[in-house]
């Protein structure tokens, strides 16, 4: 069986997967465009259309796959609330789930791409299901926070929030009441130079001077409830080192349970993996000459298929050969990692039953 014989008939096995997962919610033109262009993601490991038109359809040219690939994103709709949903689906574990938001940024010439995340963290990695693209440069607004709940509401509900954990950057007293006020459990960071007044005895004190007992390694938590930006909230400490080798506070405001505080923001680094995963040693984003915001969301709703495809494949790889353990203790490479790599190889190796397999991990049943 030839290359091209090969390839034809695992993009065919990958179609009949994406077809019984979109049904009749997306055409079979756009279902088989889906398919070569997740496969060339994997292949390429790149969002440059010039290398993902090499990997694209091996029956065309690659200048016609490059012009295919350029018209879908100038001319097509996709509805990014479809993808949302799908890889909702495809997650390893069930509601209710613990959510991060962040924000991640490049500049390509003289646009600057930001975008603001959220995402589902598990076992080392963050899941991006909802991000909005911010036509300025900087922190996001409250309104802009409040739009992206709003909408993972409408979609999954509110019940499949356990909580909420966000850096520094998010706070003010319009975010932290609309969190309260909507009863959702949030673990935030907020800057060591906050004021805030126990409640109990109507004081003011500097968030520093709370923790000031704290040494090296430790934390602490107030079971009494705090004011801050006018908003109630509970507040934990703790002291480290940052990494510059410095001691400095952590300080958490939360919604409930301060006791559990330290440990649940603690999970929030896994959504800097996921950006690492999307940038650096996945699908390397930042290689996209895009700059239209309608186009980035429509390729990074196609790339984060891949991504959940790349990872859940690395999960039953990981469970048949573990990855390595390095003398550090850490994994020779993440879960990710393994599953992208091990797809990439596969896609023009002469294994369908193997590829067929890898795309049950793209089925919802």
């Amino acid at each position: 069986m030839s290359m091209t014989t090969r390839f034809d008939s695992k993009i065919s096995i990958l179609n009949e997967t994406l077809i019984q997962i979109f049904g009749e919610s997306l055409n079979l033109a756009r279902i088989k465009f889906i398919g070569l262009f997740i496969t060339a993601l994997c292949s390429a490991q790149t969002v440059c259309f010039e290398r993902l038109a090499v990997c694209f359809d091996h029956k065309a040219k690659v200048n016609s796959s490059l012009r295919r690939i350029q018209r879908f994103f100038s001319e097509f709709d996709l509805d990014t609330d479809i993808i949302a949903k799908l890889v909702f689906k495809l997650l390893p574990h069930k509601p209710p789930y613990r959510l991060a938001m962040d924000r991640t940024n490049w500049k390509f010439g003289s646009s600057n791409i930001n975008i603001l995340v959220v995402a589902i963290v598990y076992e080392g990695v963050a899941f991006p299901v909802l991000f909005k693209l911010l036509p300025k440069f900087g922190n996001s607004s409250t309104a802009e926070r409040i739009e992206l709940i709003n909408k993972f509401v409408e979609l999954f509900g509110l019940s499949s929030i356990d909580c909420l954990m966000a850096d520094r950057e998010f706070v003010g007293s319009k975010w932290l009441k609309y969190l309260n006020e909507n009863g959702i459990r949030y673990y935030i960071r907020i800057r060591n130079n906050f004021i805030l007044i126990n409640k109990q005895n109507n004081r003011k004190y500097s968030v520093t001077k709370l923790f000031s007992h704290l040494k090296h390694n430790q934390s602490d938590y107030y079971r009494q409830k705090f004011l801050i930006d006018n908003q109630t909230c509970y507040i934990s400490g703790s002291l480290a080192k940052n990494k510059k080798g410095k001691p400095e506070f952590l300080i958490i405001v939360s919604f409930d349970k301060p006791i559990e505080s330290q440990k649940s923001y603690s999970e929030r680094w896994q959504i800097e993996t996921a950006f690492k995963a999307l940038k650096s040693s996945g699908f390397n984003i930042e290689d996209t000459h895009l700059t239209d915001l309608d186009r980035i969301q429509k390729l990074l709703s196609l790339v984060l298929i891949a991504f959940v495809w790349a990872y859940k494949t690395g999960i039953y790889l990981n469970a048949v050969i573990p990855i390595k353990i390095k003398k550090h203790k850490r994994k020779a490479k993440s879960l990710f990692k393994y599953g992208l790599d091990y797809l990439s190889n596969l896609i023009f190796r002469n294994d369908l039953e193997k590829f067929k397999l890898c795309c049950k991990f793209l089925s919802c049943t």
